[in-house]
């Protein structure tokens, strides 16, 4: 199975970043948590200090499964002022391959780049007006194609059971849901 990253900048929500690694590895996925910095670490949204597995590398990233951005602010648009990982989401959207995002993420980063372009997409509520060209749903994860988006922290574990159902089918999806009472 091909890795899938999460990817952490300065200003992560973390309830969502965490709870999608740790979901996704319950379900037996390959996750890597990799920084956009030079350095592997992180701070949170919340002044939570996150170590990552990897500092940014680029060329880690060529055979991914799930490029999955958490939201948070400003970590949203820390990640979208990263001109290398916005070409890689392109590019891994070029190729139908799967990307996702929660909270602020589908509207700072994907919705600007042109990703959501007819497409079903949720957001946090109040921007969704950086959802360019997508029909905008009013729900907790929609999951269009290839894309799948969340609408923020309390949505996080369906986000991320959505991500491992995809991947790994439903019956794991809700072993490990079942696992952690939801």
């Amino acid at each position: 199975m091909r890795p899938s990253y999460v990817f952490f900048a300065d200003g992560f929500e973390e309830i969502e970043a965490l709870t999608i690694v740790d979901v996704l590895r319950r379900a037996g996925m390959p996750v890597v948590t990799m920084s956009i910095y030079d350095a592997p670490e992180a701070i949170g949204a919340h002044g939570v200090t996150v170590v990552a597995d990897e500092a940014f590398d680029p060329d880690m990233i060529e055979d991914a499964e799930w490029l999955i951005c958490p939201g948070g602010m400003p970590g949203a648009t820390n990640l979208a002022e990263n001109v290398t990982l916005c070409d890689i989401l392109k590019e891994q959207n070029e190729k139908g391959e799967k990307l996702a995002a929660i909270c602020a993420s589908p509207s700072v980063i994907f919705g600007p780049l042109g990703l959501l372009q007819g497409r079903d997409a949720v957001c946090y509520p109040g921007m969704e007006d950086g959802l360019e060209g997508a029909n905008v749903l009013d729900q907790r994860v929609a999951v269009d194609g290839n894309i799948v988006t969340g609408n923020g922290p309390a949505s996080a574990a369906e986000f991320a059971l959505t991500i491992a159902a995809i991947s790994m089918g439903d019956d794991v999806s809700n072993e490990v849901a079942a696992g952690m009472l939801i």
